[in-house]
This record gives C-alpha cells, structure tokens and sequence, in this order.
C-alpha cells in the first residue's frame, strides 16, 4: 500500500508535548479524522493515528479510540505485508487493552513485529513487538471510487498506479505478491485470472480500459 505507507512514514517523529499543552499536528489527527471531542494526546492515540492515516488514504477505518476495533475491519490475511494492520494486546490478551499500527516486517528471529504506529513511545515512530503479542493482522480495503489514469497498464510499468492496482487486486483475492510498484509476471498473471472471470473481456494480462471499468463494477459490488 504504498500511499498509505508514504503518509504515515512522513509522521515519524511527532510526539507529545509535555504538560497540559498537546501537540497541534495530532490535534489535527482528530479533527481531520472526525474525533471532535479528542481534546489531549494525554489520550491514548494509537488508534486515532491508524484512522487519520486510512482516512488520508482512502480506505476503511474504525471511528474509533479503542485499538482492538481494528480486529472488525479489513480482510483477514496471516501472510502480512509492510502497510497492513497489526493489532497487539497489552498487558494481557484478556484485559481489552491493545496497540494497533502498520505492519513494517519481522525480526530476523521471526520472534517480532516491527510496526509503525503513533503513541510508540509517545510519538509516531518504528518499534518492535513481541509476536506473541499479535491479535491479528488486517488489510484495509478502499472505500471510495476507484480511480484510474487513462494510461493502460502492462508488464514492465512501474510507479505509484502499479501500487493502487497491487493493491486493488489482492482486495478482489488476486494475490499478486508485494505491492511493490513494478508490474511483473505475478501481477500480469492476476490481470489474466481477473479478465478470465469475465465473458467480455479478452484476456490479455493489460490493465486496458475495459478491465478497468470491470473491476469498478466489481468493487462496487464488494461494498
């Protein structure tokens, strides 16, 4: 998801203020996001960070403080990829306490869970996890129109349209791998599955006008 990535990654580094005064930019966060009663970041704002930034990228969140609402929303996946959901529990899994953020990747050991999140040591940054500690993991879909560039689309193209359509696919089930920006063989082989489930497109493996068009009917159906 590589929107998504690129607007949280830009937030690294915006804490708390210290004492009765709050940060304007998480502030922001809640006003942007709509928590208009959100007043402090004394408040716990793991989740409010994990809204804006789906709110900014178009696709679906919680309206909601509480970092286990995650765990409601999204596609369920156990292979996760950096920009996917993470949801941790606190204390004890049995206590209703959580962290929730953005899938970055695991330790060598695969005993941790990188993830960027806000409210990580009091602030929007990269930090590690016990495994154990995962509820789940959750991709986010789209929730507005999709929209595409007239540019057709086909193995070799590269860039940001590459990603949404990645992204895209793997929302329909079509698991093209990483969403990585570079249209290979696996997403062309998931544009040829994608066309062969239609009866009116030719199965070319290009992202042309006419599989665009289809996969808007599609998503609007998924909605």
């Amino acid at each position: 998801m590589g929107n998504l990535m690129q607007i949280a990654s830009a937030e690294i580094g915006v804490k708390e203020v210290r004492g009765s005064r709050s940060n304007p930019q998480i502030i922001r966060y809640a006003e942007e996001s709509g928590f208009n009663n959100y007043r402090s970041d004394e408040t716990a704002w793991c989740s409010l960070f994990t809204n804006w930034v789906a709110y900014k990228a178009g696709l679906e969140r919680t309206n909601s403080l509480w970092a286990r609402s995650w765990l409601n929303v999204g596609v369920p996946v156990s292979d996760p990829e950096p920009g996917d959901i993470v949801v941790f529990w606190r204390e004890s899994r049995n206590s209703r306490k959580g962290h929730v953020g953005f899938f970055q990747g695991f330790s060598e050991d695969k005993s941790r869970v990188y993830c960027l999140g806000g409210n990580q040591r009091d602030m929007v940054s990269i930090t590690a996890k016990p495994i154990e500690q995962v509820l789940g993991y959750r991709r986010l879909r789209f929730v507005n129109e999709i929209t595409f560039s007239r540019k057709n689309l086909k193995r070799g193209d590269r860039g940001t349209e590459v990603v949404k359509l990645q992204d895209i696919l793997k929302q329909l089930g079509f698991n093209c791998g990483t969403s990585d920006g570079i249209f290979g063989p696996k997403t062309e082989q998931c544009i040829k599955d994608l066309q062969a489930t239609s009866e009116n497109l030719e199965i070319t493996g290009i992202l042309d006008s006419k599989t665009k068009a289809y996969i808007q009917e599609v998503k609007s159906q998924d909605k």
